[in-house]
């Protein structure tokens, strides 16, 4: 990876990076700065190909002269869907230097209510497709001797909720996970995770509980995130300055949690 900023390129130029989730969001305010820093974007969505396009049109407008963004549908909790993911961005862009874990999906219910059928789902996209994607990026970074794979959890895998059990627990998985990659995958490839708290999003305003809105009054910082606020800490992540982290989570999360 190219770090230049003295041209204004910036610091993820001579990069390329996959973006899963990255319609709305965190995931699109990830892809907006990555490409701001210079780095080629491949921005993944699910079923939001409108969203996707606009996301995709603010990175351009952000992005250095020169600088690729495209868009790629899949659904990162299906094999044979995140091998054809990797090889159009291959195609494109070339193998991603840079992979974020962003997909993710969110519902409420009691263990003692909750359907195999809805633990599964929100365990296969937020921890299965985090599986899916690092497994196939991992091959190619180690053959290249080096990369950077991110993985976008939640403070509520470090501390869990009421009727979120089956989201806390994915969440709470892909911070395990990271730090047992990271492990693997040292020293070429590091591995880190970034557990934000409440943001500002469609998932939080729309799926939240009342519970969990309330708890927002007792922030240090006394209101919720925006993305904007949540990208910084990826392109770190993703740039040299970051060198000497693997396994690490970061917390933007205004204080809710303290570790």
């Amino acid at each position: 990876m190219i770090h230049d900023t003295e041209n204004g390129r910036g610091r993820l130029a001579g990069s390329s990076a996959l973006v899963t989730g990255a319609s709305r969001g965190i995931g699109s305010a990830i892809a907006v700065a990555f490409a701001r820093e210079g780095a080629d974007v491949a921005i993944n969505y699910y079923s939001n190909d409108s969203a996707a396009a606009a996301t995709a049109d603010e990175a351009r407008d952000a992005a250095p002269p020169g600088t690729d963004v495209t868009t790629v549908q899949a659904d990162v909790s299906n094999e044979d869907a995140v091998d054809e993911l990797f090889d159009t961005v291959r195609d494109r862009l070339g193998s991603p230097d840079v992979l974020v874990n962003n997909a993710g999906v969110l519902s409420h219910a009691r263990v003692t209510d909750m359907s195999v059928d809805e633990w599964d789902r929100i365990l296969d996209t937020n921890l299965r497709g985090t599986f899916l994607c690092t497994r196939r990026a991992l091959d190619d970074m180690q053959a290249a001797g080096s990369g950077r794979i991110i993985n976008v959890t939640s403070d509520l895998g470090h501390l869990g909720a009421e009727e979120l059990a089956h989201y806390s627990a994915s969440k709470g998985g892909m911070i395990a996970f990271t730090r047992a990659v990271a492990r693997e995958a040292a020293p070429d490839v590091r591995v880190n995770a970034i557990a934000p708290g409440p943001i500002e999003t469609e998932m939080l305003t729309e799926d939240v509980s009342p519970e969990r809105q309330e708890e927002e009054a007792d922030i240090p910082m006394q209101r919720v995130g925006e993305p904007e606020e949540v990208a910084p800490a990826a392109v770190f992540l993703a740039s040299d300055d970051a060198s000497f982290f693997t396994g690490q989570t970061l917390d933007p999360n205004g204080g809710s949690a303290m570790y």
